[in-house]
């Protein structure tokens, strides 16, 4: 199972819909899956620093308790953002679930770079009032926000990738876009990522 960094190719869960290759500039190289995440010569993102995240839900790579599932409440966790690249103006969030085509369980962006806690049970609302009006998508449930874990029962455990990226710019996006529409406006645009990801079996 894929987890945290070396996972710069990563944010293919968030552009498996086709964003375009990025290019990079003399000395760097460029992540074309995650929209061109440029690093230097050492491979350190540009602009300083990494993105690093976790919560307090779940160890990475361990059980997602039944209540962040669609067995339990199907509320989010909170996320707890650890350090941000300091070209960071924005970070984007794509839960996906890879075990069932990449089936997207959240979308959220223009969450501002400063931010220290996603706090668990965000609404499902197009924006997020104490994230400073960050914007969520439409996942494969047809519904705006999160939806949690719910794998058919007897499937054994899926994966489920939380994967964030630390993002140069505030994407013009509407409320409400889809994972290749964002996977659009986040082309070119992407700092670093990092990822963690947890497990749910439904019995």
């Amino acid at each position: 199972m894929q987890t945290r960094r070396g996972f710069l190719a990563v944010t293919a869960s968030i552009a498996v819909a086709g964003c375009g290759e990025g290019s990079g500039g003399a000395g760097t190289t460029t992540d074309t899956a995650a929209g061109g995440t440029a690093t230097d010569e050492s491979g350190t993102p540009e602009g300083g620093g990494s993105l690093a995240f976790s919560t307090p839900a779940f160890g990475d790579g361990g059980t997602i308790p039944e209540r962040h599932t669609g067995v339990g409440a199907d509320v989010s966790p909170e996320l707890s953002i650890e350090s941000v690249p300091e070209a960071a103006e924005t970070l984007a969030l794509v839960v996906d679930d890879p075990d069932a085509n990449d089936y997207v369980h959240w979308l959220l962006w223009n969450v501002p770079a400063d931010t220290e806690t996603v706090p668990e049970g965000i609404e499902q609302t197009e924006t997020v009032p104490e994230l400073d009006d960050a914007r969520q998508g439409t996942n494969n449930f047809g519904e705006l926000g999160y939806r949690g874990p719910l794998p058919p029962q007897g499937d054994g455990p899926h994966t489920y990738r939380f994967t964030m990226s630390a993002v140069d710019t505030t994407p013009d996006l509407e409320a409400g876009a889809g994972r290749g529409e964002l996977a659009s406006a986040l082309d070119g645009h992407v700092v670093d990522t990092d990822r963690i990801a947890g497990e749910f079996e439904r019995e």
